[in-house]
């Protein structure tokens, strides 16, 4: 098994990508290498390239998203891309969203040891919150599922002309011409693959971006998204 002690130096380019946070890049590096490892958040083996396949990696996502927007990082898992994201952009306002227990409480002890005030880490499915998390400018994802899925659950979220940024690999071209009948369905009006990175990672960062219409999620989830808005208020009023 990999150790954390195998976790490499941080490359220069981290000090350039991360600026004033990059001590707390560093914190986070650790963590996952030793906790997120302990509690099979991160393969032991992915230890070794944790700098240059998931931090950075994650963290040159930053040049696709506006300024001062509201993201969610849905399945964030360990925090990709959510917390590089997150270290990088201060005036954005994210939201991790992870359904399971022992990964919300690895990101809220990641995200209060590392004073990422502009981050709110939510319990949660993404169909779940529909209604309930104010809807947002950006939804980001990284290895959740295939686009045509992940569509399905990010794209609802968003507020009318906002914008889904899935990370993907090789594929993303091949995958999005897959996928298109789909996002159509969804509201998703325009379609791109973009490359981010240049000068920091090699290969480069893969993003699909998909944006939606007045319409995120189309018809049908429209009418759910009305539906669990009206529940919402009804709690709050008892």
């Amino acid at each position: 098994m990999t150790e954390a002690g195998e976790l490499p130096p941080a490359p220069e380019a981290a000090r350039e990508v991360f600026g004033e946070r990059f001590p707390e890049a560093v914190r986070y590096a650790e963590l996952l290498a030793d906790a997120g490892v302990r509690r099979g958040l991160i393969g032991p083996r992915e230890v070794p390239r944790l700098w240059e396949r998931h931090l950075l990696n994650c963290a040159v996502l930053s040049e696709a998203v506006p300024e001062g927007v509201s993201v969610c990082d849905v399945g964030s898992g360990a925090g990709l891309p959510g917390i590089p994201l997150a270290l990088v952009r201060e005036d954005l306002h994210i939201t991790l969203l992870e359904p399971l227990l022992r990964r919300t409480t690895f990101l809220q002890e990641v995200v209060e040891l590392l004073g990422l005030d502009h981050v709110t880490v939510v319990r949660g499915r993404a169909e779940e919150v529909l209604g309930t998390l104010q809807p947002v400018h950006v939804v980001t994802a990284r290895a959740v599922a295939p686009l045509d899925r992940l569509a399905g659950w990010g794209v609802p979220l968003l507020r009318p002309y906002g914008e889904m940024l899935a990370l993907k690999g090789d594929t993303a071209e091949e995958e999005l011409k897959g996928a298109r009948a789909a996002l159509s369905k969804l509201g998703v009006v325009k379609t791109s693959v973009l490359q981010v990175g240049e000068g920091v990672v090699d290969p480069l960062s893969t993003v699909v971006r998909a944006e939606v219409g007045e319409s995120p999620g189309g018809v049908r989830f429209a009418a759910k998204r009305a539906k669990a808005a009206r529940v919402s208020r009804s709690r709050r009023r008892r």
